[in-house]
Parts: C-alpha cells; structure tokens; sequence
C-alpha cells in the first residue's frame, strides 16, 4: 500500500510506502532495527506495521501466528519477515509455510549473486532460483497409514506449474537475463513432473527472445558445482527449489548473504532465508546483509529502483571493504555498525 498527499503549488510530495515488519524471534529484531536504519537512510519513506510472530507469541496468545499478522500483510500488501524459529519434528508447522498458504505467495524467489570480500569458493555467480511455493511434497499432505507407515502425497497441477512458469520468465526478460532452465525429475516422476516439465515447454514458447532448457535436478546440483556459469534463471516445483536454493546459496557464501522474497498476486513478503540464532540472540554479531539485501529485493518491488540500486551497492561496498564486518565475514563489527557503515556509505 502507498499513501501520498496531493500536489501542493505545484510541488509533488514523494510516496509513502506502508509495510508490515515482523521482526521475528532470535536475532529477527536485530536485524529488523538494521534494516530500519538503512532504509530510513535510503530516502525511501516508509511507514512501517510492526507485528510479532514466531515462540513469544506462541507463548502468549496460543498460536505463532495471530490472524492481525496476516490481516496487516493483506492490507499493506507488502512485508519483510525476519527468520523465525521452527521447531524440527515437533511443535507448530512453519509460519512461512502457513504464511506462504494464507496468502497465496506462489513463487520463491532466490537470487543467489556473488559479493566480493565474501569468503567462498566461487566467484561471478550470478544466479535465480524462482521455486513453486504451493504445492508438491511440501503441501504438507501427510497421513500415517499404520504405526510404521507413514505416507506424504505429491501434487503438481498444470494452474500452479503455468503460473511459477510465467513468473520465471516474466521475471528473466524484465531483468534483461538470457535463458530459463526447468528443473525437474520426470524422468521418474513421469506424471508430476512430467506435467511441470510439458507445461514450462508449452510456456517457454511465447517468449522466444529466452533460451529454455531443462534439466534433472540431481544432475543439475552436480552441474551447479561443477559449472555454475551455465545456468541463469531456475524453475523448480517446491521441494527440488527448496534444495537447489540453498545449493545456490553456498555457491556465495552461504544463507548469511542470501536475500529472498515469496510473492503472489496480491501480497509479496521478504525475508532473509537462514536460521534464527537463537544461540547468538541480542549479542550484537549477527550478519545482516540477507536482510538487507532482502530489503533491497523489497524496494525494487516497491518500485523505489534507484534506491534499491543504492543500498545494494552501499551493502556490496562495506563488505568488498572488510574493515566494517561481521566476524563471519572476516570482520570485527557488529550487527549495528555495519549497519552505520551502510549508511554512512549512503550519504
């Protein structure tokens, strides 16, 4: 949602965007008062819903997510999420999860672009994951047959596999990238992904200034360490992009630089995609820049693009630097100066 005032003697007051912030749990509100600070500094106005979700919550009203979260995300129609703590085996299912299923946010994005000054063993990657967030093995649609059998069902449809394929490549030729890959094993799975594949086939055909290949995702994640540079934009059904996104993300240094958004027809929401660090909480040492540059995913969606362009590289400066890092970085900084680092490089 934007809110902007009339035109005054001729004069145009710039927009103010309003967003839902979830700070989250761990080291989520640190890295929320980072990414307030930077974009305050970005020239961007923004006024910002701030909603809790995640263990406190859990504790207090009985449920990790209150409806008033959603119904904020719905109204402002965009928001960034900082990681929120899941509990492995047991417990609640995944906010993300029930926040991607409440509001229709079919496509995961990942772009996974390489930074200088950060340790890995790669160099010049430059890659994006569009993953399907709906269906698939994640859609959650698990029974127990018997004590010792348990059984999870696969869904692909053709409305779901149509859509993420449209994204892929509506998103490759707005960006100016150059070919799309649909990553699948319909080899084996001939019918559920063997219709993910046909369909991304059928849709490739109306863009024909983008070259389209595919490929099966074990071997992808073999030619992904061997020969990145091949790959440009990835479609993958959920479950492979979920695996192939993290693979990508190593390619870079890891989930600490990796931004990510999940967007739908009538909401969008961003978040960085490692863990909470519960172990590291309000210690002041948590990296920031996959918020950041979630946040800079967030402006281009916003439409604020030069301003995105300016965060970006404020962020790919400091840490191209090294002086004004985190320890995980090679740094001796902390959460809030790399934050005033960014910033200073902005002004």
């Amino acid at each position: 949602m934007i809110v902007t005032d009339r035109p005054t003697d001729g004069v145009t007051h710039r927009v103010t965007h309003c967003v839902t912030l979830i700070p989250g749990d761990g080291t989520g509100p640190e890295l929320a008062e980072a990414l307030e600070t930077v974009l305050a500094a970005s020239g961007v106005a923004i006024a910002w819903e701030r909603h809790e979700a995640g263990l406190a919550v859990l504790e207090r009203c009985g449920t990790p997510l209150p409806d008033e979260v959603i119904d904020s995300i719905r109204a402002t129609k965009v928001a960034i999420k900082g990681p929120i703590t899941t509990p492995v085996g047991s417990g609640f299912r995944s906010v993300n999860v029930a926040l991607r299923k409440a509001l229709d946010l079919y496509a995961c994005l990942r772009p996974a672009k390489s930074l200088a000054g950060v340790p890995s063993r790669y160099a010049g990657i430059d890659l994006v994951v569009v993953r399907e967030n709906t269906e698939d093995l994640y859609a959650g649609i698990e029974h127990q047959i018997t004590p010792d059998v348990a059984e999870s069902i696969k869904i692909t449809t053709r409305a779901a596999s149509e859509r993420i394929a449209r994204f892929a490549f509506d998103y490759a030729r707005a960006h100016g990238r150059h070919k799309v890959t649909a990553v699948h094993k319909a080899n084996i799975m001939k019918l559920t992904d063997g219709l993910f594949l046909r369909v991304t086939r059928e849709v490739a055909g109306s863009y024909p200034e983008l070259a389209f290949d595919d490929c099966i995702v074990d071997n992808l994640c073999q030619q992904l360490v061997l020969r990145p540079e091949r790959f440009d934009v990835l479609v993958a059904p959920n479950l492979y992009g979920d695996i192939v996104s993290d693979l990508c993300a190593g390619l870079i240094g890891g989930p600490g630089v990796a931004p990510g958004a999940n967007i739908g027809a009538e909401a969008a929401l961003f978040e960085a995609v490692h863990g909470s660090g519960p172990d590291i909480a309000g210690q002041n040492v948590v990296n920031p820049t996959a918020f950041l540059l979630s946040g800079v995913l967030m402006l281009e969606h916003l439409g604020e693009t030069e301003a995105a362009g300016r965060v970006y590289d404020a962020v790919a400066a400091v840490i191209a630097e090294g002086r004004r890092t985190t320890a995980d970085l090679g740094g001796t900084a902390g959460t809030r100066e790399f934050a005033r680092a960014v910033v200073a490089r902005l002004s």
